[in-house]
C-alpha cells in the first residue's frame, strides 16, 4: 500500500540525514518505508540496503551483526562487536567511489533500545526508522519526526476502488465511502477489508453490518490470509503498543484509561470526563486489583501521565493544554480494546463512562462546544453498549443528553432523542416501567416545545392514564404529569380550561405534598399564569404577589424560584396597566439576579429582555431597541446563534426598531430572522408563524398595506391548519387580516370581518377577555372608517364602560378607547366636544405615563387637531409647532410621528391663511419623507398631493408659453 508518504521521505532526505516515521499502528509506516527502500534499490541509487526489525535492542544488534557478517566477514560469535564494526563501516570515508547505503529500522519499540546504535550521519547514507513512539529522543542527532496519519476520504476511496478492480470487483462509490468512514480511514483496516471482500465475495453493506454487530469482534472481519505480507490483524496491530504503554509510569494505568476511553466518542472526549470522581474510583479499583495490594487512590495527575504514555505510543491524540483537554482515540482501537473485555468488565466500564459523563456535565451549558461534545459522547456510548445502559434501568445520562439538546435550542433533536429513548425503554424494560414513563413524559414535553402543543397535551393525557394505573393517582410523578398536561392544554389555546385544571391539581398537591412543597408552589405559579392568559390580569398579578411572599418564606429571598416569581409579579403588574411600575420592579430584580446568579445566567438574560420590553412599553422604543441589541450580543456569546432565546431576542430587536420608526429596517430584520427560524425550528413552529406575522405587519407599516393583507391571509391558512380555528393565535391572525384589509382601503370589509370574529371570540374567550374587548374596539373603528362615525362613537362609548369595569380607568387600553371615543365624536361633527374630551384625556395620560411618552405626545397631536377642526387654526398651528420640538427631542427628526407633525404644522399654517408657507414647508417635508420612507409610501404620496393643493391656493403669476 503506497501513497504520498514517499515524497515526504524524499523531501526530508534532502535536508536531514535520517527520517523517523511515527504514527499509530495500521497507518502504513512499514509499507511506506518498504516502498521507499524498494524504489531506491530498483532505481540503482543504493549499493547496500539493510532492513532490521528493531523491536528490541537485541534485535537491532542481531540485525547489525548479520549485516557485518555478510559485508565484512566478521566473526558471528560476537554480535555486539560485529554490530560496532558495521556501524563503523557506515562512517563516511574518503574513497574514490563511496558506498551508498540505506538502513531501515522498522518498528522501533523504545528509543532507549537504540542508544548508541543509530547509524551515523553520512552524505552517502540514509536512515529511515518506523515507530509508534513519539518521544523527543527520536528526533535527536539531526533526525526528523515525520508523522504518518490516516488516509483522506479521497485517498481511501481511490485505494478501495483500485484494490477491488484488480480482482474484477466493483462497488458503488457511496458504499465505499461509507465503508472507509466506518473503518476510520485506517490504511491497514482498508487493506484487510478489501482482502475480506475479495476472498469471501461479501458486499460493502454486509461488511459494514459485520463491523457494527456488537456481538462480533474485529477478528471476525479479518481475511483468512492477510494481504501485502502483513503479519498482524487490525486488532493485533495495537496490542504490543498497549502492553508497552502499560509499563510506563504510572505502571498499569494506561490500559484501564484506554478501556474507559473506548466507550466514548472517538472524535473527542472532554478531559474532565476521564478525571471525574466516578472515573477515578473505577480506575482505582482496577489499579488496586491489578497490583494485588492496597494501592493508593488514582489521581487526576496520574490519569494525565497515563494519557501521555498512550500518546507516546500513538494510541491516542491528546494535547494537554489549558484550552483543549480533548482526548481522541481511533474508533478501531476502541473496538479492539472492547473486544478484550469480559462481559462484567464491559458492563462496569459502560456504566462508569455514563456516570462520568453525567458528573462532568455542567449544570449550565455556557460552553456550547463542550455541551455538543458531551452529547456526542453519550451517543457514542449508547451506540457501542446496546442494552447495557438499560440494566437494571435506563442510565440517567441518556435523559441528560436529550435535555441538553433542548436546552441548546435543538428542540426537534430533543424530541427525536426522547422518541428513540421511549422506544428503547419500552423494548428493554417494558411499557409500564418507571423509566419508560419518564421517557414518554420528556417526549411529550419536547413535542410541545417543538411547536406541537396539542400533540403534547394529547400525549400527556395518555401518559397520565398509564401513570394512574401503574403508580397511583397521588404519586409525585403522576401529579407532575397532570401539571404538564394542563400546561400544554393551555399552550394549545385553552387558557381558561388550563386555569380550572390547575386549580384542581393544586388542591391535590396541597393534600399529598403539602402547601409549601416546591411542586405545590410551582402549580400556584402556573395557576396564576393561566388565569392571566384567560383574561383575568388583575387576579394574576395579585396571585403572583401572594406567591412571592410564600416563596420568600419557604425558599429565601435569593432562591432562583423566588427571583423568577418577582419577574412574574413585575410582568403581570405591567399587563394590568402599570408599565412604569413593571419597569422599575424588573430593574430592581436584575440587580439581584446579577448578584446571585451572575451576568450570563439564562434567568438574568431573560430579565434583561423584560426590562428592555417594559422600557419600550413605557415610551422609549429607541432605548428598548438599543438595550435589546446589546442583549443579543450576550445571548449569541452565551447560547449560540441558533438558540430559541437568541432568535427571540432578534425578534425583539426588529420589533423595537420598527416601533422606534424604522419600519423598513424592521421588515428586513424580520425577513432574515424568518429564514433562520424555518431552518432551526421548522415552518410550523409557533415562533416561526409569529415572525411571518411580524414580516407582514411591518411590510404594511412600511407602506404596503395590500401586501400585508395578502401575507396575513396566507398565514391564516397555516394557523388554521396547525393550531385549529379557535386557537387564540388563529383568532389574532383574523384580526390582522381584517386590519390590513381596512388599511388597504376596504373599511367596510374590515368592519364585517371584525364583527364575525367578535362572535367567535365571545364564544371561545368570553365577553370580558382583553382580546374580545380589543376586537370590539376594532369593530367600532372600521365601522367609523366605513362612514358611520356616529355609530363608531356610540360603540366606543359602550366599550369604554366595560373596559373601566374589567381593566380599570388607567389601563392603557382604557385610555386608548377614550381617545377613540373623542375621535369618532369629532368625526361625527362635534369637533369642540372631541377637543374637550381629548384635553381631559391628556391630563390623565400625563399623570399615568408622563409628559414624554409617545401616547402622551400623540394625545397632544389629537388635541391640536380637534382644536383646529373646531375653528381655531392658529391655535392648532402653535400647538403642533410646540409638539414638534418635543418630538424631535424625544423621538428624533426622522421618526414617522415627527414627520407627521411637520405635515400638521404645514397644514394648519395653510388653514390659518399662509398657503405659501404651507407649500414651502410641505416641499421641505417631502424631501425628508422620500429619504426616510421612500417615494411610494402613502404618506409621501399624500405630501405631494398637499404641496399641489397649497400651491394652487396662492396667487401664481401668468406664465408665457412659447409658440409651437
Amino acid at each position: 500500500m503506497t501513497r504520498g508518504g514517499t515524497a515526504v521521505l524524499e523531501s526530508a532526505d534532502r535536508v536531514l540525514s535520517g527520517g523517523v516515521l511515527t504514527g499509530m499502528g495500521g497507518v502504513g509506516k512499514t509499507q511506506l518505508a518498504a516502498h521507499y527502500a524498494r524504489t531506491a534499490w530498483q532505481s540503482g541509487e543504493l549499493d547496500v540496503l539493510v532492513w532490521i526489525t528493531a523491536g528490541s535492542r537485541s534485535a537491532a544488534v542481531t540485525g547489525y551483526a548479520q549485516a557485518a557478517v555478510e559485508l565484512l566477514a566478521v566473526d558471528p560469535g560476537e554480535p555486539e562487536a560485529a554490530a560496532r564494526a558495521f556501524l563503523a563501516w557506515l562512517e563516511p570515508k574518503s574513497q574514490p567511489r563511496p558506498c551508498r547505503w540505506l538502513v531501515v529500522l522498522d518498528d522501533v519499540a523504545d528509543p532507549a533500545d537504540l542508544r548508541g546504535l543509530w547509524p551515523p550521519a553520512s552524505p552517502h547514507g540514509r536512515t529511515v526508522a518506523t515507530t509508534r513512539r513519539q518521544d523527543a529522543a527520536l528526533a535527536a542527532g539531526g533526525r526528523r519526526l515525520i508523522e504518518v496519519g490516516l488516509f483522506t476520504e479521497a485517498q481511501a476511496l481511490a485505494y478501495l476502488v483500485g484494490a477491488l478492480a484488480e480482482h474484477g470487483r466493483t462497488e458503488s462509490g457511496e458504499e465505499l465511502v461509507a465503508l472507509a468512514a466506518g473503518l476510520g480511514y485506517l490504511p491497514l483496516a482498508l487493506s484487510q477489508a478489501a482482502a475480506y471482500l475479495i476472498d469471501t465475495g461479501t458486499g460493502c453493506a454486509a461488511y459494514q453490518a459485520l463491523l457494527a454487530n456488537r456481538s462480533r469482534s474485529l477478528a471476525d472481519a479479518a481475511p483468512d490470509v492477510l494481504p501485502d505480507d502483513q503479519t498482524h490483524t487490525v486488532a493485533a496491530a495495537w496490542s504490543l503498543s498497549l502492553d508497552r504503554a502499560d509499563t510506563l509510569r504510572p505502571a498499569g494505568l494506561a490500559r484501564p484509561v484506554l478501556q474507559l476511553a473506548s466507550f466514548l466518542d472517538p472524535n473527542g472526549i472532554p478531559g474532565p470526563v476521564l478525571t471525574s470522581p466516578p472515573a477515578l474510583a473505577c480506575l482505582t479499583d482496577h489499579h488496586t486489583a491489578s497490583a494485588d495490594s492496597d494501592a493508593d487512590e488514582v489521581t487526576a495527575e496520574q490519569v494525565g501521565l497515563a494519557l501521555a504514555a498512550l500518546r507516546r505510543l500513538s494510541l491516542i491524540n491528546h494535547t494537554p493544554d489549558i484550552l483543549d483537554q480533548t482526548v481522541r482515540v481511533h474508533q478501531l482501537i476502541q473496538h479492539a480494546v472492547r473486544d478484550t473485555l469480559t462481559r462484567d468488565q464491559h458492563d462496569r466500564l459502560a456504566h462508569t463512562a455514563g456516570t462520568a459523563l453525567l458528573t462532568a456535565w455542567p449544570e449550565l451549558e455556557r460552553d456550547t462546544d463542550l455541551a455538543q461534545a458531551m452529547r456526542a459522547n453519550t451517543t457514542a456510548l449508547a451506540d457501542c453498549t446496546g442494552e447495557t445502559l438499560y440494566r437494571p434501568g435506563a442510565h440517567p445520562v441518556l435523559y441528560r443528553a436529550g435535555t441538553s439538546f433542548g436546552e441548546a435550542g435543538q428542540v426537534a433533536a430533543a424530541r427525536e432523542h426522547f422518541q428513540q429513548l421511549a422506544a428503547a425503554t419500552t423494548r428493554h424494560l417494558g411499557r409500564d416501567h418507571p423509566d419508560t414513563l419518564t421517557a414518554r413524559a420528556h417526549l411529550a414535553r419536547w413535542r410541545g416545545k417543538a411547536g406541537d402543543a396539542a400533540g403534547a397535551a394529547e400525549a400527556m393525557a395518555e401518559l397520565l392514564q398509564d401513570q394512574i394505573r401503574v403508580l397511583g393517582a397521588d404519586h409525585p410523578d403522576t401529579l407532575a404529569t397532570r401539571a404538564f398536561f394542563v400546561r400544554w392544554r393551555g399552550e394549545a389555546g385553552d387558557a381558561a380550561g388550563a386555569a380550572e385544571a390547575m386549580a384542581e391539581l393544586l388542591q391535590d398537591q396541597i393534600r399529598v405534598l403539602g402547601a409549601d412543597h416546591p411542586d405545590t408552589l410551582a402549580t400556584r405559579s402556573n395557576l396564576a399564569r393561566w388565569r392571566g392568559e384567560a383574561g383575568d390580569v388583575a387576579r394574576a398579578a395579585t396571585a403572583f404577589a401572594e406567591l412571592l411572599e410564600d416563596r420568600i418564606r419557604v425558599l429565601g429571598t435569593d432562591h432562583p424560584d423566588t427571583l423568577a416569581t418577582r419577574n412574574h409579579v413585575a410582568r403581570w403588574r405591567g399587563k394590568a396597566g402599570d408599565v412604569a411600575g413593571a419597569a422599575e420592579a424588573t430593574a430592581e430584580l436584575l440587580d439581584d439576579q446579577i448578584r446571585v446568579l451572575g451576568t450570563d445566567h439564562p434567568d438574568t438574560l431573560a430579565t434583561r429582555a423584560y426590562l428592555a420590553y417594559w422600557r419600550g412599553m413605557a415610551g422609549d422604543p429607541a432605548g428598548a431597541a438599543e438595550a435589546t441589541a446589546e442583549l443579543l450580543k450576550d445571548r449569541i456569546r452565551v447560547l449560540g446563534t441558533d438558540h430559541p432565546d437568541t432568535l427571540a431576542t432578534r425578534n425583539s430587536v426588529a420589533y423595537w426598531r420598527g416601533e422606534a420608526g424604522d419600519a423598513a429596517r424592521a421588515t428586513a430584520a424580520f425577513a432574515e430572522l424568518l429564514e433562520d427560524q424555518i431552518r432551526v425550528l421548522g415552518t410550523d413552529h409557533p415562533r416561526t408563524l409569529a415572525t411571518r406575522r411580524n414580516v407582514a405587519r411591518w411590510r404594511g407599516e412600511a407602506g404596503d398595506a395590500a401586501g400585508a393583507a395578502e401575507a396575513m391571509a396566507e398565514l391564516l391558512k397555516d394557523r388554521i391548519r396547525v393550531l385549529g380555528t379557535d386557537h387564540p393565535d388563529t383568532l389574532a391572525t383574523r384580526i390582522n387580516v381584517a386590519y390590513w384589509r381596512g388599511k388597504a382601503g376596504d373599511a367596510a370589509g374590515a368592519a364585517e370581518a371584525m364583527a364575525e370574529l367578535l362572535k367567535d371570540q365571545i364564544r371561545v374567550l368570553g365577553t370580558d377577555h382583553p382580546r374580545t374587548l380589543a376586537t370590539r374596539s376594532n369593530v367600532a373603528r372600521w365601522r367609523g372608517e366605513a362612514g358611520d362615525a356616529a355609530g363608531a362613537a356610540e360603540a366606543m362609548a359602550e366599550l369604554l364602560e366595560d373596559q373601566i369595569r374589567v381593566l380599570g380607568t388607567d389601563h392603557p387600553r382604557t385610555l386608548a378607547t377614550r381617545k377613540a371615543v373623542a375621535r369618532w365624536r369629532g368625526k361625527a361633527g362635534d369637533a369642540a366636544g372631541a377637543a374637550e374630551a381629548t384635553a381631559e384625556l391628556l391630563q390623565d395620560r400625563i399623570r399615568v405615563l408622563g409628559t414624554d411618552h409617545p401616547d402622551t405626545l400623540a394625545t397632544r397631536s389629537n388635541l391640536a387637531y380637534w382644536r383646529g377642526k373646531a375653528g381655531d387654526a392658529a391655535r392648532a398651528t402653535a400647538a403642533f409647532a410646540e409638539l414638534l420640538e418635543d418630538q424631535i427631542r424625544v423621538l428624533g427628526t426622522d421618526h414617522p410621528d415627527t414627520l407627521a407633525t411637520r405635515n400638521n404644522v404645514a397644514y394648519w399654517r395653510g388653514m390659518a391663511g399662509d398657503a405659501a408657507g404651507a407649500a414651502e414647508a410641505m416641499a421641505e417635508l417631502l424631501e425628508d419623507q422620500i429619504r426616510v420612507l421612500g417615494t411610494d409610501h402613502p404618506r409621501t404620496l399624500a405630501t405631494r398631493k398637499n404641496i399641489a393643493r397649497w400651491r394652487g391656493m396662492r396667487p401664481v403669476p401668468p406664465k408665457r408659453w412659447p409658440n409651437c
